[in-house]
């Protein structure tokens, strides 16, 4: 019974007897294969871009979604595998990200909103495990400390132009490890923010690899050999049969929004 409790008091009713309709009576049951964010996303999305416009007329799709990511107790999620856990945390942060835009729309950049001493990613607008979190702490304090998988800045979406694009379907664990693999070939492909300049010898990174290289670091490889997994085949030729200068691109905070030229 206590077990139950922790996962809410609508749980205590189902064990009761008491609740027959979850969906109903407590909001959008939770889908594992995160359907209502897959519809979202497959309706908002233009190469990668949102209509926030659309969004902001239509927010019940993205609010039931993050109503039923809310409902999943902390002791549900830990039963899951690695992968579902992962899988769970970075739709989380992404689809609460939408929603913390949609919120404050229109903006220029995400980093337009919060106060003269709050950035974005410290307003608690993530609802999770009967907590308020904020979007650093879902991916610093959780995703980058409790699983160390790098390729999750390859999946993490801060709104910017200067992130990996967003996928038209969420992540799920049975696909992650090849979704997640994709989502790093897709961002070596954006030439505007990682390329291979022969004629500089110059091996130009996002500034997402300056900020978080660590994260990829393996024993004994430099950075550049271990991102040439995911770099187009001529370009990883290159960085691994010569030296380059490392240099990093501009990054681009302009809203990821399809509105904007």
């Amino acid at each position: 019974m206590t077990r139950l409790w922790k996962c809410g008091w609508f749980a205590v009713l189902l064990w009761l007897g008491l609740a027959s309709h979850p969906a109903t009576a407590a909001g959008p049951a939770f889908d594992a294969s995160h359907r209502l964010l897959t519809e979202l996303l497959r309706g908002h999305l233009t190469n990668g871009l949102v209509n926030y416009t659309a969004l902001t007329r239509d927010p019940r799709c993205l609010d039931d979604y993050l109503a039923s990511t809310a409902s999943v107790c902390r002791e549900q999620f830990d039963q899951w595998s690695r992968e579902d856990r992962i899988a769970f945390l970075i739709n989380v942060y992404n689809a609460s990200t939408l929603r913390l835009v949609r919120d404050h729309y229109p903006v220029s950049s995400i980093r337009k909103i919060g106060g003269f001493f709050t950035s974005p990613w410290k307003i608690r607008s993530v609802k999770l495990w009967g907590k308020e979190w904020t979007l650093d702490q879902i991916e610093h304090d959780i995703l980058r400390k409790e699983y160390q998988e790098p390729r999750i800045h390859f999946a993490l979406v801060c709104a910017a132009r200067g992130c990996p694009p967003l996928r038209t379907t969420a992540y799920v664990g049975s696909s992650l490890n090849t979704d997640l693999d994709e989502q790093g070939r897709l961002f070596f492909a954006q030439s505007a923010k990682n390329r291979v300049d022969t004629d500089r010898d110059t091996l130009w990174l996002s500034p997402i690899f300056d900020w978080f290289g660590k994260d990829f670091l393996v024993e004994g490889k430099s950075l550049p050999e271990v991102l040439s997994r995911w770099m187009p085949p001529a370009d990883a030729a290159v960085v691994n049969s010569r030296e380059l200068k490392v240099r990093f691109t501009e990054y681009d905070w302009s809203l990821n929004d399809t509105s904007k030229p």
